[in-house]
């Protein structure tokens, strides 16, 4: 197989095709360096950032995606586990910091802040509703008997107040699953850390080990539903409920 550097589609006004619009041109990733000024290669290379390129660091996307407009750039991202982490990009620093003047200069009109305000208020009425879509979510997954209905209205609260916050990494952010696909994972996940040992347990740190454990505790969790779900009686000490009582979640007293 042969070793090659990532490379990300960006567009820019360096790639024009025959028509004369702009095509994708390709950056290349890189992960961060052994030392200052230094960026590693896919293939384990490493190489030297140009002298008069400057590290513009994550953060500001205005910034970031005018300099990846402007010409060359190299991102460099950095994995841990499942996840990757931006490190910033190297490009031109005269370029980087006209443009940062430039940006500076327009966010400080008049016309920006009304801009910037309006747009804050779209993305606040969406958060909004997508909280209230997902407890509803929840609460149809959960899918009680009529009995424990406000045990399921509680659960969901709390599972939505972890799940839904912009920038939490939850499943509930993800833009891969269904929305009854997220509410599911959400209860697992929530149920997992509330209702089960997995906190305090020691599992090996052997492949596979900790996917295994969180799917026996799930279908233990999945268990512990189906009894609501049936309208039984629960168990004395049951932990969902006290999940729930401990977390004040509990504003009046369920059927038991």
């Amino acid at each position: 197989m042969r070793n090659r550097t990532r490379q990300a589609a960006v567009t820019g006004p360096e790639s024009p095709t025959s028509d004369g619009k702009s095509a994708p041109v390709f950056a290349p990733i890189f992960g961060p360096g052994p030392s200052p000024r230094t960026v590693k290669a896919a293939d384990g290379n490493i190489l030297s950032v140009p002298a008069d390129w400057e590290l513009l660091p994550p953060g500001d996307p205005g910034l970031t995606r005018r300099v990846k407009a402007a010409g060359s750039f190299w991102l460099v991202q950095e994995s841990r586990g499942r996840k990757v982490f931006s490190r910033g990009l190297w490009a031109n620093a005269q370029t980087i910091e006209n443009l940062r003047r430039e940006l500076e200069h327009e966010r400080s009109t008049p016309a920006h802040a009304k801009k910037q305000a309006a747009s804050t208020a779209r993305r606040e009425t969406a958060q909004a509703n997508y909280v209230t879509e997902f407890q509803q979510a929840v609460v149809d997954f959960l899918a009680f008997d009529s009995r424990f209905h406000e045990l399921a209205v509680a659960v969901a609260r709390l599972v939505t107040q972890h799940a839904t916050p912009v920038g939490s990494g939850t499943v509930a952010r993800t833009q891969r699953l269904t929305i009854e696909q997220k509410a599911r994972a959400a209860v697992v996940a929530w149920m997992r850390h509330q209702t089960t040992e997995y906190d305090q347990m020691k599992i090996a740190r052997v492949k596979g080990r900790r996917r295994e454990v969180r799917r026996d505790l799930a279908q233990q969790s999945l268990s512990l539903l189906a009894g609501y779900r049936e309208g039984r009686a629960p168990q004395p000490h049951c932990l969902l409920m006290a999940a729930v009582e401990n977390a004040g979640g509990q504003d009046q007293p369920y059927q038991r």
